[in-house]
């Protein structure tokens, strides 16, 4: 009986800690998302549906919804969930999408986008964060996201072309291979500049034209590997 009456406690525990987040969640979506400049509606869903809090240290798990990035080992980050958003949305992402990830994190990126397109790939350099984000992400049951260990730089060459590509580490420099990768007429969005002074860009690519547009002003971790070896 006793056991019996520890379970039920544990899973009222267990309810009520999902409705709180399920709270913070929505709190976040109004007040951070809508309340900015965030509109397209599948973007505030995937945002309002995909479970932070799962994908945080444990120990961060009570600041998921707050608005800034939060450590996640390795010197890597997760992108405050504006950030996301506005980067989701102004890759402009459609249900039949094949989409390229650099920088899987802690895999919310690739959490939200997969409610969004047809398959995303993601790679994740640092290697333990890779099987950390793959496993956490077949926990959710995202079966269309499809992790690698490696050098994003390079891209992902057997799976291209992308209709999207977007980059959540910053190079000084856009990656030639990203871009030969980058389906025609395809989109890619990427934080480019010197650590602490970026700029976030979407590039639109057509024939051997590719066009940038400026977005907002940024901070991300840079990106390491090949991209420090490589100058334009």
């Amino acid at each position: 009986m006793l056991a019996l009456f520890a379970t039920w406690i544990s899973l009222g525990c267990a309810a009520a800690e999902d409705l709180d987040f399920a709270a913070a969640r929505e709190g976040m979506v109004q007040q951070q998302l809508v309340g900015r400049d965030i509109t397209n509606q599948r973007v505030l869903q995937a945002m309002r549906t995909v479970p932070r809090h799962q994908l945080v240290p444990d120990s961060l798990r009570s600041q998921a919804y707050d608005d800034h990035p939060l450590p996640i080992g390795h010197g890597q980050t997760i992108s405050q969930p504006y950030i996301v958003a506005c980067m989701t949305q102004a890759l402009d992402p459609r249900a039949d999408d094949v989409v390229l990830e650099v920088g899987t994190g802690s895999g919310y990126q690739a959490a939200v986008l997969a409610g969004l397109v047809k398959d995303v790939y993601t790679i994740e350099i640092v290697e333990e964060l890779a099987k950390r984000a793959e496993a956490d992400l077949k926990r959710l049951a995202l079966t269309n996201v499809h992790v690698r260990a490696g050098d994003g730089y390079r891209g992902w060459p057997e799976a291209a072309p992308f209709d999207a590509i977007i980059v959540t580490c910053a190079p000084d420099h856009v990656p030639q291979p990203l871009i030969d990768q980058l389906e025609d007429g395809g989109r890619m969005i990427i934080p480019v500049g010197p650590t602490y002074d970026q700029s976030l860009y979407v590039l639109r690519k057509h024939g051997s034209e590719v066009r940038r547009q400026a977005v907002l002003p940024v901070a991300f971790v840079p990106m390491t590997g090949h991209a420090r070896e490589t100058k334009r």
